[in-house]
């Protein structure tokens, strides 16, 4: 073998990575400057194979390393986004399969952005449309309440009162119906059970003013402190002559006592707690131009993310001929561990008994300007403290707004294409929704002088903030055929006095 051959061999085994095979002796032996210049290449060769392999094993992780943080970089902000856009809901399939996300989960992605109030008579500018910017005053802070001017266009109001009356527009309250469902026989409860829920400052009576908050609530029908005196004398339930029902007298009268006396009596159309007719705009695919502008326009406004708006009730329409009126209410009433939210019921328990509706905003909208009577009337806005009992003090009804709107605390003038916007909630201080708002109770006042028309948006939130996402994760699996917004409609629901407008 030459030398030449004996160094190819000594480089090709260095090359393997195997160990080096001690050479063999050579026939013929080589001057020792041959032997030096033989091991020098043999350590070069070995130390530049470890130089290269090291580096290409860093490039390697380096490359892992980095497609690894691109994947859960990007994965981390689409699930951010959609927790923005959707609270626990219409996400990507392997989202559905996921229990719905905890408290702290929840709140931490979701946040219900509040406009700031700052202070009354405070005016922001804010931008609803490209190219135009809308100033936005604020009316009161208890409850946080703002009016828009020139939200809508005179062509955008013209075009949502045709496509109402292009419905059709029915009763907003039917004439109560003899042997309705009496609650109280539902629930089991005794006379007593009902008495102390009646007597709200426990003093073993029933003033006027609390039996007044009952009818009202249960029949529809709005009965005046002379009224009321009238049944009492009719149905001879007040003894003692004082005004007040004891238990004992409270016992005497049957379940639907008052309403079997208005029945006799008759009742009018302005006896009703509202008079109206209205009907339901959708606002989802497929939708007239104008309402999918202005559902776009709310979302803006509210800040909100809008699957929420998305998935609330459709746009409301509502007309009041000369002599309509809509006394004072709550759009939205407390939610208690055994009510459910009318909208996310799909996610309640079936066998919860009580439904309300949880309508976080109002957003309500002037289609004319009303020639006489129609304010918006807020009888306790920003007073210092609420006191449901002295809201009928001697005989003066706050909540009358047929006769007493003028001593409300604001009332707002309705103009062709102004929006107001109210929260019915406050805040939880967490970024979610709080209590009720008592103070934004409010009432449409009597039409003295030609027709009003409104629009009503509401914003539905459940309070139970896993049950909101557990109703958005169902809605996101039901076929878009149901409605183009997500929103089924209950026929029956859309007849019952839950649907409350102005």
């Amino acid at each position: 073998m030459t030398d030449e051959q004996e160094g190819s061999d000594a480089e090709d085994t260095a090359a393997s990575g195997s160990a080096p095979v001690p050479p063999v002796a050579p026939r013929t032996q080589r001057p020792p400057s041959d032997r030096l210049s033989g091991n020098k290449t043999s350590v070069c060769s070995r130390s530049y194979f470890v130089v290269v392999m090291v580096f290409f094993h860093v490039y390697i992780i380096n490359v892992i390393a980095l497609l690894f943080y691109v994947h859960y970089s990007s994965g981390g902000q689409e699930d951010a986004s959609q927790s923005r856009d959707a609270p626990g809901g219409q996400q990507q399939q392997r989202a559905e399969t996921r229990r719905p996300p905890s408290k702290a989960d929840f709140l931490r992605d979701v946040s219900l952005a509040r406009i700031e109030g700052i202070r009354v008579g405070h005016v922001q500018s804010v931008s609803l449309a490209p190219g135009k910017v809308h100033d936005m005053r604020t009316l009161s802070l208890k409850p946080l309440l703002f009016e828009i001017p020139g939200f809508l266009s005179e062509d955008e109001c013209r075009v949502v009162m045709q496509l109402a009356q292009l419905k059709g527009l029915m009763e907003s309250q039917l004439m109560v119906q003899d042997g309705q469902e009496d609650l109280a026989k539902e629930l089991n409860l005794s006379p007593e059970e009902i008495f102390n829920l009646l007597d709200i400052n426990q003093d073993g009576q029933l003033q006027l003013h609390e039996i007044l908050t009952h009818s009202r609530v249960r029949d529809g029908i709005w009965l005046t402190p002379e009224n009321l005196r009238e049944i009492y004398a009719g149905l001879k339930a007040d003894k003692d002559g004082n005004g007040l029902l004891s238990l004992e007298e409270f016992r005497l009268l049957s379940s639907d006592a008052f309403q079997r006396f208005l029945l006799q009596r008759g009742v009018k159309r302005s006896q009703l707690v509202r008079n109206s007719r209205h009907t339901w705009l959708y606002q989802g695919k497929g939708a007239h131009r104008v309402l999918q502008d202005i559902k776009a326009r709310v979302t803006r406004l509210t800040r909100l993310p809008s699957t929420l708006v998305d998935l609330s009730e459709p746009l409301q329409v509502v007309r009041y001929e000369e002599g309509g009126h809509y006394h004072a209410h709550h759009d939205s009433g407390p939610v208690y561990p055994e009510t459910a939210c009318t909208h996310t019921r799909l996610a309640a328990n079936t066998s919860t008994p009580f439904e309300t509706s949880c309508r976080y905003i109002t957003v309500l909208f002037y289609l004319n300007s009303v020639e006489g009577g129609g304010e918006t009337a807020f009888p306790v806005a920003d007073n210092r403290t609420y006191d449901e009992v002295s809201l009928i003090q001697n005989d003066v009804d706050l909540l009358d707004t047929r006769r007493n709107c003028d001593k409300s605390n604001l009332r707002v003038k309705p103009t062709k294409g102004t929006a107001v916007l109210w929260y019915n909630y406050l805040s939880d201080g967490r970024g979610w929704v709080g209590e009720q708002d008592e103070y934004a109770l409010h009432g449409g006042c009597v039409v003295t002088h030609g027709t009003k028309w409104v629009a009503n948006k509401w914003i539905n939130i459940d309070p139970d903030y896993q049950r909101q996402a557990r109703y958005q994760q169902l809605v996101s699996r039901q076929p878009e055929e149901e409605d183009d917004e997500g929103w089924t409609p209950d026929p029956d629901l859309q007849h019952s006095n839950i649907h409350q407008d102005l």
